[in-house]
């Protein structure tokens, strides 16, 4: 009898478990045959997110060459390696454009049919483009997977859920704000993917608040201003006259970071030095588990600054004032904040030059200005200074941070769910957007059409309007009959509008504190509150405790989600041969339990 693995998502995470399943699959599996269901509305590869039915105006925000869906020798993994070409190479693009979404999703679906090509005669993929609504079956038996206008279930001998960014329910503040939009006849959007809201309440020259300044705010912008008929003409944009009026604030008051516009020269900084294996080993022993700002952030510093300081004194060292064999003794033996703080001061002169984490966070903080035009002065300088910094390489130890936030991701995620504050730290200064966009956003508010509200944004609903505030300009308002949530959902399980995660939760999965899936980090086994790993179910995704930062990834980095990737798969082979062979290897016993 032929054996059965169901795979919810076809999207870019659901292909890459399907690449590595065909490049395991030689060595690992026996059986007689194996069909592979991929369970996805849109079509395999893109998926949702890069489907090919949306605007060509959006953008990735990664350079063609810093995207790739292939494994290299740099990824912690047991599987074989099966190199493949970045984005750029299969395109034939510059590897510093920044390609639109929809010649990502040809990718994608490129990268899908060579992954099914790849896999063995006797096994068989069928795409089902419907959704799935709910797993049965016992735990040690096989399962049942139920699909929209299907009748009769999928049977499944395992089920890996590969899904990506989910639909969610309005949390209190959100349903509230509904509520009284629809009383008051007002627009409320609430945090969604932009591509697929709709947009069409947003009427010409009326103000609209915005509240998020990242990745889906420049969505937002992009297709109400050059959606709308907009162009730019240089460093001028020249309206349609069909454009709202964006006053936009968020926490921290400022967009994300401006990509990096050059290379690194040199040598990288070798990295992990504070924060490897080893230290996550210790961190998973404490008792109780670690707590994140006592326990992990301060090794999180210390990498990232080891990261900063290797370049600033190998690339640069006209800008120290120590030897770099000095400065790293010094800096690994160095106990504490103020220990480390006197030893910068000492060794690096300009304070220009020293890396100060909590001010990037917050840029704003104790920040005050006189008038809300002041503001948009200064915020456009803000603006100028990030995109002159981020295209310069007299500021690389800028790159050799980012490149610690990777190291860093990928060595956190062994720590499960540590709580979304790291997740937007390391959105905002590692996967911000182009610096094109950025230049945008400058033309934009010289027009008018795109005025800054602050850092700490509030937002209000009284005298049948919505009103938005900042202490960055202390009694300034601004009022507006449209709010928009220019943020994805939170992922959290129990506010999912996806009927297949809500039935698990029911059926006992579990989850963390902030709502996510608790998975086994060997290999993505689902959880259930007795913290016992599901024999035939798998999840991978933003919904899961160890997340990663993509389903795709820069070559060369590590990519946890393919070192995740390549583990379910490893498991799910070896526990599709162990059914198949009774006699099967004890390794396979052990991995198939």
């Amino acid at each position: 009898m032929r054996q059965q693995l169901v795979i919810v998502g076809a999207g870019p995470r659901g292909t890459g478990v399907l690449e590595r399943l065909a490049a395991n699959a030689p060595a690992l599996y026996a059986g007689e045959g194996l069909d592979i269901h991929l369970v996805d509305p849109h079509p395999p590869g893109g998926g949702r997110i890069w489907r090919q039915e949306q605007s060509p105006l959006l953008w990735m925000n990664s350079h063609a060459e810093d995207v790739t869906m292939f494994t290299d020798d740099t990824v912690a993994m047991d599987g074989p390696v099966r190199p493949g070409p970045t984005l750029h190479e299969w395109a034939g693009l510059d590897g510093r454009v920044f390609p639109d979404r929809r010649l990502q999703g040809r990718y994608l679906r490129w990268v899908y049919e060579r992954a099914r090509a790849a896999l063995p005669p006797n096994v068989t993929v069928h795409h089902h483009p419907r959704r799935a609504l709910r797993i049965s079956g016992p735990r040690e038996g096989r399962q049942q997977v139920w699909l929209d206008g299907r009748p009769d279930p999928l049977p499944a001998d395992l089920v890996i859920l590969a899904l990506g960014h989910l639909d969610a329910e309005p949390d209190g503040e959100q349903a509230a704000l509904a509520a009284y939009a629809r009383e008051h006849g007002l627009v409320h959007l609430p945090p969604d993917f932009t591509a697929d809201s709709d947009l069409s309440a947003l009427r010409p020259g009326e103000p609209v608040l915005v509240r998020g300044f990242g990745l889906a705010f420049v969505d937002l912008m992009v297709l109400l201003t050059e959606g709308r008929g907009g162009r730019y003409e240089g460093e001028t944009y020249l309206p349609s006259g069909r454009e709202p009026v964006l006053h936009v604030g968020s926490r921290r008051g400022v967009p994300y970071h401006s990509k990096i516009g050059y290379d690194l020269a040199g040598d990288r900084p070798p990295l992990p030095r504070f924060l490897g294996p080893a230290e996550v080993d210790a961190l998973l022993a404490r008792p109780g588990g670690p707590d994140f700002r006592r326990d992990v952030w301060p090794l999180v510093e210390k990498e990232l600054g080891f990261a900063h300081y290797h370049r600033l004194f190998t690339a640069h060292p006209g800008r120290t004032a120590m030897a770099w064999r000095d400065f790293e003794e010094k800096y690994a033996a160095a106990d504490g904040p103020d220990g480390l703080r006197a030893l910068v001061a000492a060794a690096v002169p300009d304070p220009a030059d020293r890396l100060d984490l909590a001010a990037l966070d917050r840029p704003l903080d104790g920040v005050r200005y006189a008038s809300h035009d002041a503001f948009q002065d200064g915020l456009r300088d803000y603006i100028e200074a990030d995109l002159r910094r981020r295209h310069d390489p007299a500021h690389s130890p800028d790159l050799a941070v980012f490149l610690g936030l990777l190291s860093v991701y990928g060595q956190l995620v062994r720590l499960g769910d540590i709580g979304p504050w790291w997740h937007g730290f390391f959105s905002y200064l590692a996967s911000g957007p182009p610096g094109p966009r950025l230049r945008q956003m400058l033309a934009l508010s010289r027009a008018g059409l795109l005025r800054f509200v602050g850092a700490g944004m509030t937002v209000t609903a009284e005298d049948g309007v919505f009103r938005a505030a900042s202490p960055t300009v202390p009694g300034f308002t601004v009022t507006a009959r449209a709010l928009v949530e220019a943020r994805l959902p939170e992922p959290a399980v129990g506010r999912t509008r996806d009927n297949l995660l809500r039935a698990l939760r029911a059926d006992g999965a579990a989850e963390t504190p902030d709502g996510l899936l608790r998975t086994d980090p060997r290999d993505g086994r689902i959880l259930d509150t007795a913290g016992r790993p599901h024999p035939r179910r798998f999840a991978l995704g933003p919904y899961t405790d160890v997340r990663t930062p993509g389903a795709f990834t820069r070559p060369r980095t590590g990519g946890p989600a393919f070192r995740q990737n390549d583990a379910t798969a490893r498991a799910v082979l070896f526990f599709l041969h162990s059914q198949a062979a009774p006699h099967a290897a004890p390794q396979a016993k052990e991995l198939a339990r």
